[in-house]
This record gives structure tokens, sequence and C-alpha cells, in this order.
């Protein structure tokens, strides 16, 4: 692998993308994307005692499937690279405890996804052979978290986001016949002084714009060489904000990008405001929708971007702003 531009890892001997998997629970069930997860939740606790244990069961099922579905052993894992919105990952380390492969939890709070890809593809362009990668989270345990718990009924406005249930997970293999990560750009901190948890889209959306920006200028690509090119979880708002942000730099992205959070809910018929959020958003639109399109063809080029919002309760409570981040990857057929 190659450094190019300013911040852009260009992989000579692309790592595949072998199989992926999700889960995803039941208001994710009633959206457009149902029939692409691998299996969808009738309640948010699945036989457990507590959100926090079922998000941990959730994360915990996605990968066995995963290995089930790619016919790759425990044993021929090197790693499982993988992160959650809770604190400490609770969700990823409980979950994965008996997994009995080797472990790294990392944290980019929405945007782990394609961070974890982007060192899985690092590894196995290195000394691995297959690393797994995945994300977790859900909605009761965030709300609780980040916001208020859910007893309490709070209203929330119209900016708001609706926190996935679920997970996803990928297999990055160092051989297969595709789909290929060819490019990882990793993204900078930017903080544009945003302080309304309520408003995760407007504060995520420069940190999209940065690294589509970066990505750009890296590669000397534009946006007409991908077939689509889809952020994590900016929401209905924060895509328009990106939208905009990029056409006042000259690139028009409009008829190619989508967003995650956007595509897993149905906006008229399930009242999630702003869309979906959090570290399942784009790991499992991606494992169940855009990996199913690579697979067959329908799409052969794609820029995955996850966005992330680097806060936590304390933060907010002491009155600080909300650094976004963004890291972007390049999949290719």
């Amino acid at each position: 692998m190659q450094k190019i531009g300013k911040q852009t890892i260009k992989f000579d001997a692309p790592p595949t993308v072998s199989e992926c998997a999700s889960i995803v629970g039941p208001k994710e069930a009633d959206g457009p994307l149902c029939k692409y997860f691998d299996q969808t939740l009738e309640d948010e606790f699945w036989g457990e005692k507590s959100w926090e244990k079922a998000e941990s069961k959730i994360i915990k099922e996605t990968v066995s499937t995963l290995i089930g579905k790619s016919g790759v052993s425990t044993a021929d894992v090197d790693m499982v690279i993988a992160g959650d919105l809770l604190n400490q990952c609770i969700s990823s380390s409980f979950g994965l405890r008996d997994s009995n492969i080797p472990f790294l939890g990392v944290f980019g709070a929405c945007s782990t996804f394609v961070e974890s890809m982007s060192i899985s593809a690092i590894c196995v362009e290195g000394f691995a052979k297959n690393v797994i990668c995945a994300t977790s989270s859900h909605f009761c345990s965030a709300e609780k978290q980040f916001r208020f718990p859910l007893e309490l009924g709070n209203q929330r406005p119209p900016t708001a986001q609706w926190t996935v249930t679920g997970s996803g997970a990928a297999l990055i293999s160092k051989s297969g016949n595709g789909p290929f990560i060819t490019h990882i750009t990793p993204g900078k901190i930017v903080d544009m002084g945003i302080k309304d948890a309520n408003s995760m889209g407007a504060a995520m959306a420069p940190a999209f714009c940065d690294t589509l920006l970066t990505h750009f200028q890296d590669t000397g690509r534009n946006p007409s060489y991908y077939d689509a090119i889809i952020s994590g979880d900016l929401g209905h708002i924060g895509k328009e904000i990106s939208i905009d942000i990029m056409k006042s730099h000259g690139y028009n992205i409009k008829s190619n990008y989508n967003d995650c959070g956007v595509m897993i809910f149905d906006k008229a018929s399930q009242d999630t405001h702003s869309g979906g959020s959090g570290c399942a958003c784009c790991a499992t639109v991606f494992s169940g929708y855009w990996f199913k399109q690579l697979q067959n063809k329908k799409v052969k080029k794609i820029l995955l971007i996850a966005t992330g919002a680097l806060m936590n309760s304390t933060s907010s409570q002491q009155g600080e702003s909300i650094p976004g981040i963004a890291h972007a990857i390049s999949i290719e057929i």
C-alpha cells in the first residue's frame, strides 16, 4: 500500500470484502430495507434483562452469523476489530468475550464501522489473512446514555435522529473475488461549535465534506467516478447541508449521493424525524443492502463515508461543542 496525496492510502493488492452479516431491531424491520437483513427482532430486549445485554447479544450473533455465512472457521480469523457507542465499548467487549479471537476495541462514534474496516484492510495488507470488523448500537441504550431515559417521555425535536438498533459485520480477507477495498481516506476532526446533541447531522456534515473533498483531491477523482457516494448517518438535514457545502466547493453530488440514515427508515410512516443514526446505521445498511448491490454488480464503485460525533454525556454536561469525524473507504468491483 502507498500514501497518495494528503491523507489517502491506496492498496496495490486490494483486500476483499468477503462476506457481510446484519441483524436489526423491530423498527428497522418495518423500514424499506427489511428484506436485506439476515435477521430481524420482534422486540428490543431479545430475551435479555436489559437493553445493554441485548445489544451485546446482537453483535455476538451477528459475528456468529458472519462466520457461518463465510465458511471461514474462527481459527482462521486473525482478529476482530469492533466498537459501539456505550461507555468503554461494553457491547463489543462483552458480546465477543467468548469468541476466542484476538480483539481490538475501537471507538469512532458512528464512524466506527468504516474505521474498523480501514484498520482491517491495513492489517490484511500486512500480516493477516482474515479480519472481522463489526459495530452495534441500540436505540434504548443510546438514548439513556446520551440524551434522556425513555421513561421521561421527552419530546424529540425535528432535527433529532433515531439510533438504529442492530449490528453489522464484514469479513475482510487477503484473497478473494471482490468487492475490493481500493482506497481509504481517514478523516480529520472538524468542530464547527455546534452544541445541540439533537442536531447530529449538522454537527457531522462539515467533517463529511472535509473528508470527501480530501478524497477527491488526493485521488484526482470526481463525484461521477462513483456509482454511489454514501454517508453513514447524517440523516435528512445533514444530507442537505452536505449537498450545499459540496456545491459551494464546485462539486455536485446530488445525483449519486445518499445517506444510510435516510435509507433505513421511511420518513413518512415511521416518525423518525431526521432519520437514522448510530454505529449500526452505516454497518447494517452496508452489510445488508450495499454489499448485495456490489455482489450482484448493480453498482460497481461506491465511496462509503461513515460519520461520527465525538462526544459523550460528560462533554455535553460541561458545555463542550460536538467535534465531528468522517472516514472514507472506496469499495469497487
